[in-house]
Formats: C-alpha cells, sequence, structure tokens
C-alpha cells in the first residue's frame, strides 16, 4: 500500500457466533449476537470468518465483512453493571486494543496477522442489544458515548489469531474522518446535513450508510431517533 504505519495495537480476540433464539420479556428474538471467541489461527475471507452468520439481510457483506470492537471501552461497560464476556461481548469479531473510534477514520488500513483490512463504516447499535443485557437504554448509550465499534471490508484474505499485533495505517482518503465523527453523523445528530454530505464525499464509505445518508440529504435532514432500530417495542 505504500504507506508507512502510524500505530500498533493488539488483536485481543477472534469471535464468531450463529443464529440463536433470545428472549426479551415476552418476545424471542433470532440474532446471531452472541460471539464466542476461537482458539487458533482463523482465516479471514472477503466475507470475513466463515461460519459467521448472520440474521437481516443488510447485515455481513464485502463492506461489513468483520465488526472490531475497542477492548478499551469494556471496563466502561461493566461499570455499568454489564456481565460482560472476556471477549466478543458486543458482538465484535474482532476484539481489539489500540485502534479506537476516535483514532482510525473511514478508508483508513487495518492489518491483523496476514489480512488486511479497510474501515468502511461505523456501527449503528439496534436493539438486539438491549435484548442480550436486559437493559433496554443500552443501544442509546452506545451511540452517545460513541463506543459502537465499527465496520471493515477485508482488502486482503489472510489468517489471524489472538495475540497477533495491529497495525494501523491511514488510508486514502483526504477529509479523513473518524469512526468518532462519522457514527455521531449518522446515529446522532441525524440533522446533520452538512455532515452527511461530508461524510458522502469519502469514497471509501460503506454502501449501506451511504444509501442511509444520500436518503436523508435528498429529504433534507431527519430529526429524531430511529426508533425501529433502537427499540423492542
Amino acid at each position: 500500500m505504500g504507506v508507512m504505519p502510524i500505530a500498533r495495537g493488539t488483536l485481543i480476540a477472534v469471535s464468531s457466533g450463529r443464529k440463536a433464539l433470545v428472549t426479551h420479556g415476552s418476545r424471542t428474538i433470532e440474532t446471531a449476537f452472541v460471539k464466542s471467541p476461537i482458539d487458533g489461527p482463523v482465516n479471514i475471507s472477503t466475507l470475513g470468518i466463515e461460519g459467521d452468520e448472520h440474521v437481516y439481510e443488510h447485515h455481513g457483506g464485502p463492506d461489513m465483512a468483520l465488526l472490531l470492537y475497542p477492548f478499551e471501552h469494556y471496563s466502561y461497560w461493566r461499570d455499568l453493571g454489564l456481565a460482560l464476556p472476556a471477549a466478543g461481548a458486543m458482538a465484535e469479531n474482532l476484539t481489539t486494543q489500540g485502534v479506537r473510534e476516535t483514532d482510525v477514520a473511514i478508508g483508513d488500513f487495518i492489518t491483523v496477522g496476514s489480512a488486511v483490512l479497510q474501515v468502511a463504516q461505523p456501527r449503528s447499535p439496534c436493539f438486539k442489544l438491549a435484548a442480550r443485557f436486559a437493559r433496554k437504554s443500552l443501544p442509546v448509550e452506545m451511540q452517545t458515548t460513541g463506543y459502537t465499534g465499527y465496520l471493515v471490508r477485508v482488502i486482503e484474505p489472510g489468517v489471524c489469531a489472538a495475540g497477533d499485533a495491529v497495525t494501523w495505517e491511514k488510508g486514502p482518503a483526504v477529509d479523513r474522518i473518524s469512526i468518532a465523527d462519522a457514527g455521531r453523523i449518522l446515529n446522532v445528530d441525524r440533522h446533520d446535513v452538512e455532515g452527511a454530505q461530508r461524510l458522502l464525499s469519502v469514497a471509501e464509505l460503506g454502501e449501506t450508510v451511504r444509501n442511509t445518508l444520500s436518503a436523508r440529504v435528498a429529504a433534507g435532514g431527519q430529526l429524531g431517533e430511529d426508533v425501529d432500530r433502537l427499540y423492542l417495542d
């Protein structure tokens, strides 16, 4: 890629999950949210980890091949009383240290083991978080703090394992928009049309977010919460 590394971190765990049912009150929800760490080397393809399932058609795919979540946030959620497992707690495939949402920008490259990833879009937390941890406010809390994690595409398939070094490099985007800022625009400040237009100018932005923001700009901005995504009822 011809770009000098600007930061190094650590891969804490690699996790995957299959579809299962989670009960929340009177509702039973199908989800692949619950992820478990995988021992030993794991093959990473352009569609992520083999056997890692998705329930919704708009989850997964090349622009959302893997979800990364910073291990640095675990202590925050545990302090709020969430009983988190050692890794994979927030449905992430890669639990990382050293590449937080405030550090990386859309289009940046992240190397884990021999796999090269590119940051594509912030995560939009949904009600399945609330169901998983029996905390109705959790999706809103997550997007408000910016502790969302983010989705990546796989530029070069490879193999990685817990304990591998994580190398972060600047990508080609001229206007560097961090995942933290992109998440604010996408999930929180839904009326920020100017911010949405700025984010849309980044060629490396994932297609799902691009479609969402394009519709929002065309409508002149959308105020209020995304109720269907955030709340169970």
